[in-house]
């Protein structure tokens, strides 16, 4: 088998992989569901652990997917100057850098604010007992999915990782599922107090 299809199965098998984790993201935020299935308590403990897999699991396989063999682009601005990371002999083109920086900057902004605001244990067990709504949670609905996006974005561009560059319409893709069945459920438990809050807020782009 060549080089290049091994570096190509790597790559798939890490997209793969992170599409798995999206039946187990949509099973944690059923909260209702699995209380009723297994009890309060039971049924608690078991959706968090589902939103624990789920969610660093997304993240393992999204750094596999910026690290996997692939074509490398260039950027015809700069070109030639690059800083070389020595421990590992990896060269990254100046241009690249200063592309990825703001979009690193906007991602982990919103994805730390996002975390700041719901605490960490919400964002790992994707279960909240009320309706955030003020903080960066006023301008968009999901921050730390916003976030992970630009930030794949950003580290795509670093790598110079064409593969993980195309692929960032499934990242999209992925997050907006992830967030509609987030908001299904969110609507089950809150009712009218998250649909309003739905009307006054957009999903992933920041409110003008």
């Amino acid at each position: 088998m060549s080089y290049q299809l091994w570096d190509l199965i790597w790559f798939v098998i890490s997209a793969v992989s992170m599409w798995l984790m999206l039946p187990i993201h949509f099973r944690s935020v059923e909260h209702q569901k699995l209380e009723t299935e297994r009890g309060k308590d039971k049924g608690k403990r078991i959706g968090a652990r589902y939103g624990v897999i789920s969610g660093w699991g997304f993240f393992i396989f999204l750094f596999a997917i910026w690290l996997s063999p692939q074509p490398r682009f260039t950027i015809p601005f700069l070109e030639g100057h690059s800083i070389v990371i020595p421990l590992i002999d990896f060269s990254i083109p100046l241009t690249n850098l200063l592309i990825f920086l703001p979009f690193l900057v906007v991602g982990a902004w919103f994805g730390i604010a996002g975390v700041k605001a719901t605490g960490l244990a919400v964002a790992e067990t994707h279960r909240s007992e009320k309706v955030v709504s003020t903080g960066v949670y006023g301008v968009m609905r999901h921050p730390q999915y916003f976030g992970a996006i630009m930030t794949h974005v950003g580290f795509s561009i670093l790598m110079s990782a064409l593969y993980s560059l195309i692929y960032t319409p499934f990242v999209i893709l992925y997050n907006f599922l992830v967030a509609r069945k987030e908001e299904k459920e969110l609507i089950r438990e809150f009712g009218k107090q998250y649909e309003d809050y739905r009307k006054r807020v957009p999903m992933l782009r920041p409110k003008t």
